[in-house]
Order: C-alpha cells, then sequence, then structure tokens
C-alpha cells in the first residue's frame, strides 16, 4: 500500500481506470457514465483539500486493486454533493458531534479482481489509524446492499435517521477506539 497526499495526481489516469471499474458495474451501474469520468476532476480539486490524503494497493502488475480518499471534515459542514441529504438525515446538532472534525472517508473501492481478499478493511484499517480521536465517517447508498454489509460485518455503527428523514444515503461512523 502506497500512501499519497496531493501528489495523488501523479496516478490519477490509473485511479480513475480504477474507479470507474469499481463505481461502473452493480449496484452502481444506473449512474450516468460521465458521473464516474467526473471522479478524475473531482480528484484534482479534492487533493488540494486541508489534509487530503490517499492509499492505494497496487497489484503485482502496477495496476491499482483499491483505493481509499479521504479528509478532515471542516465547519462549516458543506451541503453540496450528498452533504444535504446527510445533513437531513442526521440534523445539525447530530452532524455537528459525530462528523465534523472527524476524518472523512470520501471514496473506498476495490477492483472485482481483488475482493475477497480482505483488501477493502485493510485500506480502511490503514486509513483511519490515525483519525483524529479515533472519529471517522463514512457514506454509502442504501441500494449498495454488498457495502453496506460489509461495513456492518466490520463493526462500523449507523446513526439512526431522525424520524422522518429517511434518504438513500446511510452514513456510518467508525467504532469507538
Amino acid at each position: 500500500m502506497r500512501h499519497f497526499g496531493s501528489d495523488i495526481v501523479t496516478v490519477a489516469d490509473q485511479l480513475t481506470e480504477a474507479y470507474v471499474e469499481v463505481f461502473s458495474g452493480p449496484p452502481w451501474n444506473h449512474r450516468h457514465p460521465a458521473d464516474t469520468v467526473d471522479f478524475r476532476r473531482r480528484l484534482v480539486e479534492d487533493a488540494q483539500r486541508p489534509g487530503f490524503r490517499a492509499i492505494l494497493s497496487f497489484s503485482d502488475r502496477g495496476e491499482v486493486d483499491g483505493f481509499v480518499t479521504g479528509w478532515p471534515t471542516r465547519p462549516p459542514f458543506r451541503t453540496d454533493r450528498a452533504y444535504g441529504r446527510v445533513l437531513d438525515r442526521l440534523g445539525p446538532d447530530r452532524v455537528e458531534e459525530l462528523l465534523v472534525g472527524a476524518l472523512e472517508i470520501d471514496e473506498l473501492g476495490v477492483r472485482p479482481r481483488a475482493r475477497g481478499t480482505g483488501l477493502g478493511r485493510r485500506l480502511l484499517t490503514a486509513f483511519t489509524a490515525d483519525a483524529p480521536e479515533g472519529r471517522a465517517w463514512l457514506l454509502t447508498w442504501n441500494q449498495a446492499h454488498d457495502t453496506l454489509a460489509f461495513y456492518r460485518r466490520i463493526g462500523w455503527p449507523e446513526p439512526a435517521p431522525r424520524p422522518g428523514r429517511e434518504t438513500d444515503i446511510v452514513v456510518f461512523v467508525s467504532p469507538s477506539p
């Protein structure tokens, strides 16, 4: 596994290729192809965020088999992308308590050929090893059943949504240290 900061742009093409493979297949294949290709643009922008980091796992052939990216969640809590739904689901007070100041896992993916090897768990463990006060969080789509099962199996709890505020995303927080 290799650790990156803003130098992630040196492997942006390789990482984008892996991202497109991971997030173009089921259950993500409902997405428009431009959404996955847009990852490269987002990656270049995200690499400039304060505290951005990434860990990539490479195959023997030098291809990206798995990846994780993220950064500390800083106030004020964002409302673009899916963040507005997180805010609606949990409410401002719980977002402040659980997510602000924690390490946000923005992307975690393992290519199909490397699944079932424990790579996802190893990437997540390495990435969160020095999370602020052991706190990290992520979100995923509620129809990604294998992904939901993975996070539940490794012990990441789900803060309950506010009554009547269920959304198509599910928030997970890291297990207590």
